[in-house]
């Protein structure tokens, strides 16, 4: 590219990066989560140095939120074992990442990552002296970028997706390409994915799949029994809906007050406003009660239970049915894997084109597209007939998703020995 047009991408860049931290500033002032966003990056300079053990070797992850740490975890765990004399530091992009994770035991340091200037992706660097870092699905942060690949420190890129319509592929998204060619490895969750990177001659590239596969399957194995919920469910069939918004709870609540079946049914909005849920609970005509209030309230009545907290919904999917998945009316459904690995058929809305995971599960037919509520009500009286009907031998038979998950598992270590053959200055210390 020339000069004079990287000068000008560069500076559109940089004064993108300055506006949307002044309007993060501007919504702070009303906005909770902004407010979050700004004050967890004040003096934070100053806090790293003094957490930053200068003489520390460090392995830097950076994920976006909730869903992206989730995606690293395996990858962070096992580099822990590794890496045993290193230190890991985990930075956030989102609050609403940070502040659930904000005490994991599994990260020496976590912080929020400064905005992406030229100046703070500087003095970060020259602070943390990662040893590497670790940039988890999406995240590539131009100045970040430039500061390590200066400092000759390798970026790798782990379950990476991509997808043609995105800038890198564009005849006018070179300024952006040429920043993916300063990351060591790519490790892609797809063919599609390693294709579009060797069209712009990026060539480091493995297919290792999902991270998030093993992270699932680490959730299945050390789940532990919920007696608040066991006592609300008293063995009935239960529909559990993860991460909702209010399209999908307007929907929820035609099938709960519309519904002739025994199920019971769980739900966790992706936000927790009380005054939402209060108007929700007042919307039903069956009983209704919060987990907050459970250990003191008679559950055992109770049609529908609220989880008015964070954190619990992955466990408590062990005692689904039928799940239901959010955020498919807005900017796209949230993690269907972690309902799908116990079995259960999925549902979800029509926003799920960029997850490549929900195609697969269509294609065995163990998800569902509902486009209203006459949908989700037609396909939960289906699946909930279709359950009610099965034969006593169909145990036996694994459900479909048994050979999916089991095929997908085991990308972390794909991961992990790629690095450490990659890595020469850590080939020496690995296990």
């Amino acid at each position: 590219m020339p000069l004079r047009l990287c000068g000008l991408f560069m500076f559109l860049y940089n004064l993108s990066i300055h506006l949307f931290g002044l309007a993060i500033r501007i919504a702070s002032h009303f906005n909770p989560k902004a407010k979050l966003w700004i004050e967890g990056r004040k003096n934070i300079f100053e806090k790293l140095k003094t957490t930053i053990d200068p003489s520390a070797k460090i392995i830097w992850f950076h994920v976006a939120s909730l869903g992206e740490f989730e995606q690293g975890r395996p990858v962070i765990e096992c580099m822990r074992q590794q890496f045993p004399q290193h230190k890991i530091l985990l930075t956030f992009f989102s609050p609403s990442g940070y502040e659930i994770r904000k005490n994991y035991a599994g990260a020496e340091s976590i912080f929020y990552l400064p905005l992406d200037t030229k100046r703070n992706a500087q003095q970060f660097i020259a602070i943390v002296k990662p040893q590497m870092a670790i940039f988890v699905k999406y995240e590539f942060w131009i100045h970040y970028i430039n500061a390590l690949h200066n400092n000759k420190i390798p970026i790798y890129s782990i379950s990476s997706i991509f997808r043609a319509d995105q800038i890198y592929f564009k005849s006018y998204g070179k300024f952006y390409a040429d920043a993916l060619k300063k990351i060591a490895f790519f490790f892609v969750q797809n063919e599609e994915s390693k294709k579009l990177l060797q069209s712009i001659e990026r060539n480091n590239v493995m297919i290792s799949g999902d991270t998030r596969f093993d992270r699932v399957a680490q959730n299945v194995a050390s789940v532990k029994p919920i007696p608040v919920i066991e006592k609300f469910v008293q063995n009935k069939p239960v529909l559990i809906a993860g991460s909702t918004w209010p399209k999908d709870e307007a929907l929820l609540l035609e099938l709960i007050n519309q519904t002739k079946t025994d199920y019971k049914f769980i739900i966790a909005p992706h936000q927790i406003h009380q005054e939402q849920i209060d108007g929700f609970i007042k919307k039903l005509n069956v009983t209704a009660i919060k987990f907050s209030k459970s250990e003191k309230e008679d559950t055992s009545k109770a049609r529908v239970m609220i989880i008015d907290n964070v954190g619990m919904l992955t466990s408590i999917y062990q005692y689904g049915s039928i799940s239901y998945i959010g955020g498919g009316f807005g900017a796209g459904i949230h993690n269907i894997l972690e309902p799908s690995v116990f079995m259960m058929p999925v549902l979800f809305g029509p926003n799920y084109h960029k997850f490549q995971e929900a195609h697969d599960l269509l294609k065995i037919k163990s998800a569902f597209v509902i486009n209203n509520a006459l949908e989700l009500i037609e396909i939960f009286n289906r699946l909930a007939k279709e359950k009610q009907e099965t034969n006593p031998f169909a145990a036996l038979v694994p459900p479909p998703q048994f050979e999916y998950f089991k095929s997908k598992v085991g990308a972390t270590n794909l991961i992990v020995d790629k690095i450490c053959s990659l890595n020469k200055l850590n080939s020496s210390i690995r296990k």
